[in-house]
This record gives C-alpha cells, structure tokens and sequence, in this order.
C-alpha cells in the first residue's frame, strides 16, 4: 500500500486492521496518479509508534510528523525519532504543498518549552530536530519561544544534539538571528522548491527571504546549515542545479532532496514522479558543487535521518 496523502489520519486508527482500512478508503479518494513501486512504504509495526503516540496525547504536544502527513511516520516512529512541532498546529501561510493547518491561531502555550525538553529526556534520544509553523501574527514571529525552547531543551537534556528546523521571519535579519544565537548545533531552513514556482507552492514567502536565512545562520560560529528542496512540481533540471548554487552561495553544507506527494486533493498536484537514478545525479552534483553532503531520494524528507545526515559533516 501507499501513504500519499494519509498519514494525519491513519495515526488516529488503533488497530492494524484499522489502519489497512483507512489506508485503502484513504487511497480510492486520494490517489490521482499510481504511484511507482518506489514510493511505496509500509504500516508501523511496533511498539514504539504506539507508545510516542500515546506520549504525545498526554503532553498534547504537536508534531509535523502528523501534522504535515509525512510518509516516513511508520519508519521514524518506530525507530522512537519525532519532529516536535512548536508555536501551534496551525499556521498563518497556506503553502499549496503542506497540510499543517491554516488559521484558527491561539497565543503560544508558554509550558511548551518545558514541555518539550521533559519529552525529550524521556526518549533519551542524542538527535532532536524541532520545527514550527510560522507564526506572522506574533511581533517577533515566534522568535522569543523558539529560544526559550532551545534553552529548556539544552537545560533539561545538555547532551542532545538540536537541529532546529525554522521559518524565514518574513526576512527579518534580526529574529533570524536572535534564532541562531541560541546555539542549536544545526539550524535548518528549507528553500523547498526553485526559484520560478516559488509564487505558486509559496504564495506567502520569498525566494530571498530562505536565502537571507541560510545566509544569517552561515555567520553564527559553528552551526550546520541545512536547507530542503521537495521534486516532481514542474520544475526543470536546470533549475534544480541553480537552486543548488544559491544555497551554497549561502552557506548552506547539508541539503535534503525528496519528492512531493500531494497530502489531499485540495494540495498542488504530482506532475512527475523523480526516478531514484535522477536523485542519485543531483546528490552528484549538489556534492561537487561544494555542499557537504545532500541526501536524495524519493521518501527524503528534512527530518528523515537527520542524526545521519548531520554526522555527515563532522557532528559528534
């Protein structure tokens, strides 16, 4: 079976049977074009997924593993490795590729900081990637409680390694840098798409404004840089290799390339499935361009392997 659009909603089945049910409705409704032999991913299976499903629902925490249907869930989450989603489940841009909500926006939960890192002491984990929606609406765009939350991770859990997944700031050097200066060991900003359809996935974002992000975090001494691009939205090969030497003008050293599945079919649809070989070229190229190390391939996601990706570049 497949996971386009329906991991959200099959995370809420307590039962395989369930789940195998939800995912064939899931796919009659959904599934616009077959999908290759190469997107194909499996159920969970064990019983970590339930036991983070169970943490989550006590701790009423978010996380854009859920939140934006990623197609990876069942290998993450039974490997025990989440992406924490902070400021809300709902977000004040509507970028024709994500599911996260938009709207319906509350004032950020002052505990979650705290929250979070007595989360991530319980799974012991030694990697930890945070995300979170953006928040436009706030003065400082969530700055403040981005840092509070990296500070009450590093309190509470001064092993763990942070990679901290944020937004643009709608371009704004100083929040992007009050971010930085909060000494995640990866700060992570995806450019997700090149810079011509940047308008249509991202009508409410900037090219320049990812740019100006990466560009910020490359000056904070010893952080990893890191940046995404999603495939399969129209864009040209040419194009995909330009976006590649904007970011390593940036200084951007990690890259992730994955493709795009359409989470409903109110999203932006697939115009090509990227064959495997094709992730394989733009991993050549990104690394002789000068990035460090760019992971490709159809199920890559920013989060997916993180840990990996960012031992890749020196990270103890």
């Amino acid at each position: 079976m497949d996971y386009q659009g329906i991991s959200k909603n099959f995370c809420e089945c307590p039962t395989p049977s369930g789940l195998l049910n939800l995912m064939s409705n899931a796919t009659k409704n959904h599934q616009h074009k077959r999908l290759p032999h190469w997107l194909k991913t499996r159920l969970p299976r064990t019983r970590n997924f339930f036991q983070l499903k169970s943490l989550l629902k006590e701790t009423g925490l978010n996380t854009v593993c859920e939140s934006a249907s990623c197609p990876n869930i069942g290998t993450c989450w039974d490997a025990g490795t989440l992406t924490f989603m902070i400021l809300g489940d709902s977000c004040t841009r509507a970028c024709r590729f994500c599911d996260v909500p938009t709207g319906h926006l509350n004032l950020p939960d002052p505990d979650e900081p705290d929250k979070v890192a007595l989360s991530l002491s319980r799974l012991g984990l030694k990697f930890a990637v945070i995300t979170s929606v953006d928040r436009d609406d706030l003065p400082d765009g969530g700055a403040g409680h981005w840092v509070k939350t990296i500070a009450a991770i590093r309190g509470r859990c001064p092993e763990i390694k942070i990679e901290a997944l944020i937004p643009d700031f709608q371009g704004d050097r100083g929040l992007i840098r009050q971010v930085c200066e909060a000494r995640a060991d990866v700060l992570a900003h995806n450019l997700e798409t090149v810079e011509s359809l940047q308008r249509q996935v991202r009508p409410q974002c900037r090219y320049e404004w990812s740019l100006r992000t990466l560009r910020t975090a490359a000056k904070t001494s010893g952080v990893i840089v890191k940046s995404g691009l999603m495939l399969g939205l129209g864009e040209k090969r040419e194009e995909v290799i330009q976006a590649m030497r904007d970011l390593v003008e940036a200084g951007c050293q990690i890259l992730s390339i994955g493709q795009y599945l359409r989470p409903t079919p109110a999203h932006m649809e697939v115009i090509e499935f990227i064959h495997p070989d094709r992730f394989v070229e733009y991993k050549e190229i990104g690394e002789s361009m000068g990035l460090s190390h760019v992971q490709a391939g159809p199920l890559v996601r920013s989060s997916y392997l993180a840990d990996q990706q960012a031992r890749a570049v020196g990270l103890a």
